[in-house]
């Protein structure tokens, strides 16, 4: 392994959320010759971070926390702090609040856990009549059939992630940060050096070798097509939609908190344009040709649509509690994919073979949220400097996917309640638009 200097090259494969957090980050601290592949224009259409909204929480550690609870809580420490002051990321969060729900018994456990740990002030919400008040009269007027939860009215709210992930892409390209793309920046395989003990670079589909002191992979759902993660890595893909409103219904709809149902779905104010992304919760879908192979893989595809089944349930959540508008035909939908580890805990660490190479991967579902503080753990985990708890953490830990099963709905709720395979899905919506 080269020893890391301000003039050392350095390759990050992936320019999604944490690839240009990364190199954001990088630049800021006076890495001088890094170069970001990637296959598509960025923001990517197949990025999950290129999306007009995220989910986005504020926390902070204490001395009760366990470690898992330190990692966790230590890293919205650090995001909370970026989102709020970084001047690249402070005009994408809206600290509009967030309420939180269930409304299947199955799924209360999970509120009921969210409500034991929460530090931040919480409203309980036991009626219907409770999660209406919530928002200006006339946006809730579904029944909230069964439903039970809180409102956090603070500390939480939404990100903007198409914004922020352009901003730190244009941020980091003024700094230096050389961005390819196209063919020349789709990675076909890693190069490894003569011995095959460590990887020296990255071949793209038109045949450059893109050589490099130090290599980052952060490539998100597709880095398990690049190397043998020892199964710490499912692919995994969620399905979201949107639908039209008026221009009177945005005003109506603008700084609202986020509505969650753990169960159910989501929803998030309407974007500049009066498009509403919703979501359907399940435990996701992988796509598996072979599922009874001891070596199958879930392959990421990109999709401009989503199965028929998560279009009735995204429906249903609709109606239970907006129903004014459930009935609106799509105006846009696809499937988002992360990375799902065993624990659902980033893994960021040097590779124990190849001493030149970073992993940084496995969002698990909180990926874009923790963007910020993910650039950090990068460059500090590259450095040597991450902090021991973070950095055990995120470490390589093969041992945790042993017997993995890879049908683990891994405390997540809604649909089916199991984990589904595109291979199985016969009927699409007919959305086919793009963003």
């Amino acid at each position: 392994m080269s020893q890391l200097k301000k003039d050392s090259s350095i390759l990050i494969i992936g320019g999604g959320t944490w690839g240009c957090s990364t190199a954001l980050q990088l630049a800021r601290a006076g890495y001088n010759n890094v170069t970001v592949l990637e296959r598509s224009p960025i923001p990517s259409p197949t990025a999950a971070g290129n999306d007009v909204n995220k989910i986005m929480e504020e926390g902070a550690p204490s001395d009760a926390d366990t470690p898992e609870q330190y990692v966790w809580n230590r890293m919205h420490q650090i995001t909370a702090s970026a989102w709020k002051t970084d001047p690249v990321f402070r005009p994408f969060y809206h600290p509009t609040g967030f309420i939180m729900a269930a409304s299947q018994d199955y799924a209360r456990s999970h509120v009921d856990g969210y409500l034991r740990t929460c530090k931040g002030k919480l409203r309980l919400l036991n009626s219907a009549e409770d999660f209406r008040r919530t928002m200006p009269e006339g946006v809730l007027t579904g029944d909230f059939p069964g439903w039970k939860g809180f409102f956090r009215e603070t500390g939480a709210g939404w990100v903007f992630a198409r914004g922020a992930l352009e901003a730190a892409y244009k941020e980091a390209s003024r700094l230096g940060v050389n961005f390819v793309t196209g063919d020349e920046g789709a990675v076909e395989k890693l190069v490894y050096s003569t011995a095959g003990d460590d990887v020296t670079g990255a071949q793209t589909v038109d045949g450059r070798e893109h050589k490099a002191d130090h290599v980052i992979l952060c490539a998100g759902a597709g880095s398990d097509q690049l190397l043998d993660f020892e199964k710490q890595l499912r692919p995994t893909a969620w399905t979201l939609a949107h639908i039209q409103m008026a221009e009177a219904e945005r005003a109506l709809w603008k700084d609202l908190p986020v509505l969650f149902n753990v169960n159910s779905g989501f929803f998030i104010e309407p974007d500049a344009t009066g498009q509403l992304k919703f979501v359907d919760e399940h435990p996701g879908y992988c796509n598996i040709t072979d599922p009874n192979s001891p070596f199958a893989k879930s392959i990421p595809f990109a999709k401009h649509q989503i199965p028929v089944e998560s279009e009735r349930a995204a429906r249903q959540f609709l109606r239970e509690t907006v129903p004014q508008i459930a009935e609106r035909p799509f105006v846009f939908a696809r499937i988002c994919w992360d990375a799902d580890t065993p624990d659902r805990q980033f893994l960021i660490d040097r590779h124990p073979k190849y001493k030149s190479l970073v992993v940084a991967v496995g969002g698990s579902g909180n990926g874009f949220m923790m963007m910020p503080a993910v650039g950090v753990a990068i460059k500090e985990t590259l450095e040597g400097v991450l902090e021991e708890r973070l950095r055990y953490g995120f470490r390589w830990r093969p041992e945790t996917a042993v017997g993995r099963d890879w049908r683990d709905t891994q405390d997540r709720y809604g649909g089916s309640g199991r984990v589904g395979n595109f291979q199985d899905v016969r009927e699409w919506t007919s959305v086919m638009s793009k963003l």
